[in-house]
Formats: C-alpha cells, structure tokens, sequence
C-alpha cells in the first residue's frame, strides 16, 4: 500500500528517532527546562532572526491553536478568519470551547485578503451596536492554507500591515510550515514569518517529528503568562527533552527544509503524473497537498492499493480526492504509482 492521506501518517525521521534512543536513558528536569530544549530554541531563533523571541514547545496542533488564541483574546473578542480556515471547519469546535467565536471571511484558494479584514473591522466600529457583538480581536491564516496554497510575501505584508492599523495581532497556523518554506514559487523566508507575525508555530507533527509544535512569540508584550495557559490548556509535557530533542535535530544542518521540500517535489512529481493521465487538478497547490478529482471508478481502483482521502462527500460520478505527500515519501513510492495510475 502506498500511503498519501496526510503527512503525520509516518513516525519520524530517522535523527530524530536516534536521538531520542541514544539518549532515552539520560534524567533531566522537566517542562522544557532541560538543555536539549535550550538548544532547541537557540536553533530557532537563529533560524528566524530573533534573539529575543518567546519560543514553548507544546504537544499537538489543535491544543496550540486553542492555547494561543484563547490567550490573544480578551472574553468578549473573537478570532477572524477564512471560513475555509482550519479552526473554522476541523478543529471541531476547539475554540469555540475556549469561549471565543470564530468570526468568519470569504476565502480566495483558502486565503483571506487585507482589503476585507479591514473592512470587516471598519465596519464593525461603524456599527453603534458593536458592544452587543463579539468583536475582532485577532486574524488568524495558516501557511499553507487547507488548499495547500501559499500567501505570498506581499500578501503577508499587506495582512501585517492591517492587523497593525487595527491593533490587532496576526497569528499563523504553521502545522504545514515547512512545505511552506519550500513551495514552489515561494518568496517569503521564515524570517519574513517571524518579522510579520506577532505569533506563530513551526510544525512538528506534520515536518518529520514524532509529535509537537513550536510556539513562537515575536511580540512580547503578548501572552504574557503562556506557561501557565499552556499546562490550563493540557499542552504543556511533563517529560519536555523528547520535545526538545526533536526540534534540535529538525532545526541543526536544516534538515527541517531539506526533508519537507523534498516532499514538495515528490508532490508536484505526482501532479504531473495525473495530469499525463488526463486527470483534473483542482487547485494549483505548490505544496505537498494535491487536488484532483477523479472518477469514481477510478478511485475505487486505486484504492486497493493507494490510500488516499476523500476532500468533502462522494460525488455521484466523480469525487474530489486529496494527495499528501511527507518528508517520509519515498521516490518508490511516486514510481510505484505512476504504474498504478497508468495500468
């Protein structure tokens, strides 16, 4: 079977799983307070070019999203973003479980744009019964979006620059960072990330760790207190090293990019492989998310030997699918399904 549901269907890349064993026996202090960590974060800050940032490592994806947004708003504000956004559609209610509306725009291939979180936020004050609405307290976007598209350098300055006339922050979803970084036609660094978001978070999880995100934390006067919102938020491991350890090895050489844009290639390897096959590409994603849609004949074929998502319900004739390919995908497996697509 060859794997293309998601990029978190692997383990780990296999330094990271040598520096957990070689030093599975070591003691420590706990919570991120041990050396590796330390390191860890040195690594980081360099990488993004900032010596002073706030940077906690935390378990998942879901539990970072809800810590930092629960943590940006005050009771009565509420978080915009793309109604295609993953905290408005598959965090299942996460942040609406904090006690914060999720406050909804139009998306563009899963982007929002400036022109409308500055309208929206205009026309909210221009309202005399605001104060009976939740108000926009931050803008959250991810990078990559749901769609695998990117925001280019000058989108990300024009979001920058109206979260900052509104005096609002901007917070990046980066689960998918580092197929970001390496997306073709990318013109944007990590360091343009750290420069134009007040938080972010550098994914693990889905960027060839065993599990955990970076929380990164560019604004100080924000989130003053996120030790202890982490652990209210049950983010925060007790056994922090194996966290520490990880990002270490991802951010040392930059084995962090090497490994997700080679996956990046292998998708864009794959999209070229279902065009020659006459198979409709959806959306033009530089990132390691492909689209298409299929027949349903055809899906039921490939299905006895590739695994792959559906993207929304089962069409009557034909479906839109979801190809994912991870720093764990292999240029076998991309051959091997080249023979299965084209029998």
């Amino acid at each position: 079977m060859i794997y293309f549901n998601s990029d978190y269907t692997a383990g780990a890349h296999a330094k990271v799983l040598d520096a957990l064993v070689r030093t599975n026996l070591e003691h420590s202090v706990g919570y991120g307070l041990d050396p590796y960590t330390a390191e860890a974060k040195t690594l980081m800050r360099e990488a993004i070019g900032c010596a002073d940032a706030e940077i906690i490592l935390l378990v998942g994806g879901t539990q970072t999203n809800a810590t930092a947004i629960d943590g940006l708003l005050a009771r009565h504000e509420g978080v915009l973003c793309a109604d295609s956004g993953h905290i408005a559609v598959h965090e299942s209610g996460a942040i609406e479980a904090s006690g914060h509306k999720v406050l909804t725009l139009p998306e563009y291939c899963g982007k929002v744009r400036a022109e409308n979180v500055d309208r929206y936020i205009t026309e909210f004050y221009r309202d005399e019964t605001c104060q009976h609405m939740v108000a926009p307290g931050m803008l959250y976007i991810s990078q990559p979006t749901e769609y695998g598209t990117i925001y280019s350098l000058e989108e990300l300055e024009g979001l920058s620059a109206v979260c900052h006339k509104h005096n609002i922050p901007l917070y990046i979803d980066g689960a998918r960072m580092g197929y970001a970084l390496t997306a073709e036609g990318a013109d944007f660094t990590l360091r343009d990330i750290a420069r134009l978001a007040d938080v972010f978070y550098i994914g693990g999880t889905k960027c060839g760790a065993l599990f955990g995100e970076a929380l990164v934390v560019t604004n100080r006067a924000l989130l003053k207190n996120l030790f202890p919102l982490v652990k209210q938020h049950g983010a925060l491991l007790a056994k922090g090293r194996l966290l520490g350890l990880q990002f270490g090895v991802l951010f040392r050489d930059n084995l962090y990019e090497r490994i997700c844009g080679n996956a990046v290639r292998l998708a864009l390897r794959l999209r070229e492989i279902m065009r020659k096959a006459d198979y409709e590409v959806v959306i033009e994603s530089p990132t390691n998310q492909q689209f298409f849609r299929l027949p349903n004949d055809v899906i039921d074929r490939l299905r006895k030997s590739v695994s792959f998502d559906y993207w929304g319900p089962r069409g009557a004739d034909s479906s839109i699918v979801r190809f994912v390919t991870s720093w764990a995908t292999t240029e076998e497996d991309i051959e091997e399904f080249r023979r299965v697509i084209i029998p």
